[in-house]
């Protein structure tokens, strides 16, 4: 199928990786634009995922006048409790790196015991209209925190964070398919495809 008879809609996250991982979702479905490069980034002060979802979207529409699609992600660890959820990508900090933040809660959970390391992964997609409408939908994904950085792929937390779907490995151990089939990126997306298909 050629990508003009696809659906389009404007990328509302400025992140590669997070971008890389949404175009392969998407691929074949619909046509996923490239955020314009003078767009500023967002403040994402809302106090939970679609909040900040919404918030991103909203701008890229206003921007350019034709839907977006916008998601947020959060790590809720039990023994933190529940922390840092809809902080995760700021967790170490203000302009932190990945590695800044797994080192952060490597080191927080050091005495944290194997039974006690439990941790959900959430994903909100989210989709925004010009006329103002929106279509939200919400992927989850359970596993375990780590006691160290295990594997090379992927990016954020996935070198610590091993779902519980799988066979021990983390999410950085595994094969780009092997990821997206169980991770709750790759739950969103897909839940947001079969909401826009039956809309």
């Amino acid at each position: 199928m050629n990508d003009r008879t696809l659906p389009q809609l404007v990328c509302a996250s400025a992140n590669p990786d997070k971008v890389d991982e949404m175009r392969a979702l998407l691929a074949g479905v619909v046509d996923l634009l490239p955020r314009p490069a003078e767009i500023p980034d967002v403040v994402e002060d809302a106090d939970t995922l679609i909040g900040n979802a919404r918030l991103k979207a909203a701008a890229i529409v206003e921007a350019t006048g034709f839907p977006a699609v916008a998601d947020d992600t959060g790590l809720e660890v039990d023994a933190l409790g529940g922390a840092p959820g809809v902080h995760t990508a700021r967790y170490a900090g203000e302009d932190c790196s990945y590695g800044d933040n797994r080192v952060k809660m490597l080191r927080e959970m050091a005495v944290v015991p194997a039974g006690g390391r439990s941790a959900v992964f959430k994903t909100v997609a989210l989709v925004r209209w010009p006329d103002g409408s929106e279509l939200a939908v919400e992927g989850i994904c359970t596993g375990t925190i780590t006691t160290e950085q295990r594997g090379d792929a992927g990016f954020g937390y996935d070198s610590i964070f091993v779902p519980d779907e799988a066979d021990g490995r983390t999410f950085s151990e595994m094969r780009a398919n092997e990821k997206h089939a169980i991770s709750h990126r790759g739950r969103a997306f897909r839940a947001l495809l079969d909401a826009l298909a039956a809309r």
